[in-house]
């Protein structure tokens, strides 16, 4: 028999919601965790790095984040994921977090999917994305990052989505490009005051121009600037949402196989793997990027864009297949 009264109800639900107060795990402590578990890999040699939301916070363009995105190089998948199995978070081992996650494999991972993990403590989740291929990165990630993180240029590149919270990070790190000398951050800028008041100050160069049409409106002074950019953007936004759609509609029957095996959801990280191995083996598609065809996905993204923009905004568009040369090769 317990000593002392039984709690009653109301006083165990402020005990459980004081528990999880404790528990939760502040951005300080995301931050160093992910930071040691990069640390750490670069320690074994392998090429990886922060991005998104957390590079954000590093370069001063963001308050805060509670997810990490990591690209890693392909070949160190496996490394990568006997590191993952290893990591602990105040005792929580690490799991993959969904059934929507491709499995942590060099296949997949160059073939643009996404491997979803998270440790769980209490109600909270820590939550890590691992990336082999940058989304809509022009440049070899691997060979721009400096420490721990990626170059603002691949973060700004990734930041391109269709959730309109992610442009002003894309906008804000294209300022700092620039004011640090490096004039790829003309690619970045989205919003027509920003774009104008640098204009003001910094010459555009040519060859920038080249690869965005847009700024020849902007060092013009042309009136149809907040038109085409709003067409750009549109674009950029129908571009993702095309590409999401592809992997939604390749992962649905894999998906559904994890649904049915209860290994998928078994303790261990190795055997979670195993089983999305095996099932991805039939049902994933390693690539459908490169099997649904670039120039399709570009095509479809133009015809939406314009079913969304004002008529003609999208005379200035960007040549935005350096932006998939990793995918569709």
């Amino acid at each position: 028999m317990p000593f002392g009264p039984t709690p009653r109800p109301a006083a165990r639900v402020a005990h459980r919601r004081e528990l999880n107060r404790m528990l939760r795990i502040g951005q300080e402590e995301m931050e160093r965790f992910f930071e040691g578990l990069v640390a750490s890999l670069q320690a074994k040699g392998v090429a990886c790095a922060i991005t998104s939301g957390m590079a954000c916070v590093e370069f001063g363009v963001a308050p805060s984040t509670k997810d990490c995105d990591v690209l890693c190089a392909i070949d160190a998948a496996d490394e990568v994921r006997r590191t993952l199995d290893a990591t602990s978070l105040r005792g929580a081992r690490c799991g993959y977090r969904s059934h929507l996650s491709a499995p942590l494999d060099p296949r997949w991972l160059g073939g643009g999917w996404t491997s979803h993990f998270a440790w769980r403590v209490g109600d909270e989740e820590a939550v890590l994305d691992v990336f082999g291929v940058a989304p809509r990165g022009s440049v070899r990630w691997d060979l721009e990052h400096k420490g721990l993180y990626a170059s603002p240029h691949t973060v700004a590149e990734m930041k391109r989505t269709d959730r309109p919270k992610d442009w002003p990070f894309a906008s804000a790190l294209g300022v700092k490009l620039i004011e640090a000398g490096d004039p790829r951050g003309w690619l970045h800028i989205f919003d027509i005051d920003v774009l104008q008041a640098l204009a003001g100050r910094i010459p555009v160069p040519t060859e920038i121009i080249a690869g965005r049409p847009v700024l020849g409106l902007l060092v013009a002074g042309d009136e149809r600037l907040e038109k085409a950019l709003e067409g750009e953007v549109k674009f950029w936004q129908r571009l993702d949402r095309v590409r999401m759609r592809i992997y939604h509609d390749a992962v649905r029957p894999y998906a559904a196989a994890l649904n049915r095996d209860p290994q998928a959801d078994a303790p261990e990280l190795g055997v979670q793997h195993a089983c999305r191995v095996r099932h991805a083996e039939c049902l994933l598609a390693i690539n459908p990027m490169r099997t649904y065809g670039l120039e399709r996905l570009i095509a479809e993204a133009k015809e939406q864009a314009a079913a969304l923009a004002p008529a003609g905004a999208l005379a200035w568009l960007p040549d935005v297949r350096n932006n998939f040369t990793g995918l569709a090769e």
